[in-house]
């Protein structure tokens, strides 16, 4: 069975930076596949923050361009979300999944807190 696995999430000051994780575990065509990570606010819908394809090519929404770099190792079934210069409005919980169909099950997801 598949499974998502976020972390790295934590509460970091405005202007702070986390490093975000997610392993995908056993999903032998990680490889193969384009990765997304996706963030969902409190009383929100669920929207897509980038992704990178399986060459590690990196695809941003416009709110995060310039902020924040996803990564992948093929190798580790991993992709990464590095955030930086946070503002108030990334206080989300924070999923990876495929992309841009994102079918397999979610994850618990990792919360970032973003505070004064």
């Amino acid at each position: 069975q598949v499974q998502l696995v976020e972390s790295g999430g934590g509460l970091v000051e405005a202007g702070g930076s986390l490093e975000l994780s997610c392993v995908v575990d056993n999903f032998g065509s990680f490889s193969l596949r384009s990765m997304g990570w996706y963030r969902q606010a409190p009383g929100k819908q669920r929207e897509l923050v980038g992704s990178i394809d399986k060459n590690g090519r990196p695809n941003y929404s416009d709110f995060v361009k310039g902020r924040f770099t996803i990564s992948r190792d093929n190798a580790r079934n991993t992709v990464n979300l590095q955030v930086n210069s946070l503002q108030f409005e990334d206080t989300a919980l924070y999923y990876c999944n495929l992309s841009p169909d994102p079918w397999l099950s979610w994850g618990q997801g990792t919360q970032v807190t973003v505070i004064s």
